[in-house]
């Protein structure tokens, strides 16, 4: 595991951006996992500039999204299929066709769960994976428990993150109490991994993730025995990481 220590929060954006620009120009067909949330934000403002500079085709890239709301519809302004839109896909060459989001409103999630992760495998798997990280140490929608689910799956929320997402809708009360996500073997499988945190508050977190045991009270500290993972934070999210646990790299020039 990687830690690279952006000044801000600009900084990790731009670096995040870079690393997904650098894979989609040697593999155009690259198949991306991505994430919604306020962290991966920038990066996805920062792709569209790096495009309409001529820096990036996407063109040929595949997308598949984390998660979703169960319930919401993809015109919801809440559902990540309408964040994707809005920050990345509608600004970009990528097809939508190739862009994939579990569906909320589907009449069998079970069915819907299986044939998610099929249509990963079909594509030739997930070249890069991008990961934000819940307070809680979850990722996707895999919340602390006393077990961990391997594939794509319905899963109830817990009060922490409905409460952290609530800043996002007009009241608490509006904020779905389940989602459908990417389990923790679909995350595992992809061939490379990026992890973005900013802000005090992901510091302790993040240092449980690089420095503690690997539990399923934390989620994401099965990330430490993935071969290839880069997590991106600001100084803010790493400020209590030891020293030895830092490695630090300039932007890449594009």
């Amino acid at each position: 595991m990687k830690v690279i220590v952006a000044k801000n929060y600009e900084e990790l954006s731009d670096i995040a951006a870079k690393q997904i620009v650098e894979l989609v120009s040697e593999k155009p067909q690259a198949i991306l996992g991505l994430a919604t949330g306020s962290t991966p934000e920038g990066m996805y403002k920062r792709l569209v500039e790096l495009y309409n500079e001529n820096k990036v085709d996407f063109s040929k890239t595949k997308s598949f999204n984390l998660d979703e709301y169960k319930g919401l519809k993809g015109e919801h302004p809440q559902s990540y299929r309408y964040f994707m839109n809005t920050k990345l896909f509608d600004h970009i060459n990528i097809d939508k066709a190739n862009t994939y989001v579990p569906n909320g409103t589907a009449e069998n999630i079970e069915e819907e769960c299986l044939a998610y992760d099929e249509r990963i495998t079909a594509a030739g798997g997930i070249d890069l994976q991008v990961l934000g990280i819940g307070n809680n140490g979850h990722i996707g929608f895999n919340e602390p428990s006393d077990f961990l689910y391997m594939g794509t799956h319905l899963t109830d929320l817990t009060e922490d993150t409905i409460n952290a997402n609530s800043r996002f809708f007009d009241s608490k009360d509006e904020v779905p109490t389940q989602a459908i996500t990417m389990g923790l073997g679909g995350i595992m499988k992809a061939k490379r991994i990026l992890l973005l945190a900013s802000g005090e508050k992901k510091a302790p977190i993040i240092a449980k993730l690089v420095e503690g045991k690997i539990s399923t009270k934390i989620p994401a500290s099965i990330l430490q025995v993935h071969s290839d993972v880069v997590v991106i934070v600001n100084e803010a999210a790493a400020s209590l990481l030891k020293k030895n646990s830092i490695r630090n790299i300039e932007s890449i020039s594009l």
